[in-house]
């Protein structure tokens, strides 16, 4: 028998594609502008504190400032914000499916702006499949910060020693391990299956 009672699934990358080119390659088709903008304006930073909870106003109003020239590039960061989700890992979701059909606690924690996330759940019905979710931008905390691991078992009476989560990142796998939790990293639904398999869980 499994040690692993609980299974907690990161969502971008792991169950939903998400790539900002998709939209920029249009808005900005110099490769080398394109990454410039990327760098400097609409940042990894700036956009994680919309998965802490800022609101897009705020966020577009800080660049605003500084970067006047560029508003149209900075409203399309979440004016084409669906083009940046453009599908779901059918292979990833049916494992998942495969997993909560055959009786297994899954749960769900992701870094994401709460206003997109509500939008992401009118798009993707099987994010409504898990037990439930907890949505940095809803809460406050972002990954990989240990607060909002310990909120997530807290939440939904995990056992962080038979918790099982999976994200794509490196430093979020780690951080869960560091909670206490077991983690595997994603790289695509047939790993992630094996792995399934070598922790002793059957689906």
């Amino acid at each position: 028998m499994s040690q692993v009672q609980h299974i907690v699934f990161d969502i971008g990358k792991v169950l939903i594609h998400y790539d900002p080119d998709i939209p920029f390659s249009r808005l900005i088709p110099d490769p080398a502008e394109r990454k410039w903008f990327f760098d400097n304006v609409c940042t990894s930073d700036w956009n994680i504190e919309q998965d802490r909870g800022r609101d897009w106003e705020e966020a577009e109003a800080e660049l605003l400032a500084i970067y006047p020239g560029h508003e149209e590039s900075i409203r399309g960061f979440r004016r084409h914000w669906h083009e940046m989700v453009p599908h779901a890992y059918e292979d990833s979701v049916d494992l998942m499916e495969r997993l909560i059909d055959t009786g297994h606690d899954v749960t769900l924690l992701t870094n994401w702006a709460k206003d997109t996330f509500a939008e992401a759940r009118v798009r993707f019905p099987f994010l409504e499949k898990p037990r439930g979710v907890t949505v940095s931008g809803e809460v406050g905390l972002i990954k990989p910060d240990r607060a909002i691991y310990d909120l997530h078992a807290d939440t939904f009476g995990l056992t962080p020693p038979a918790t099982l989560f999976i994200d794509d990142s490196p430093k979020n796998a780690k951080a869960a391990e560091d909670a206490g939790w077991l983690a595997v990293l994603f790289t695509g639904a047939g790993p992630l299956e094996a792995d399934l398999r070598r922790l002793g869980l059957a689906f």
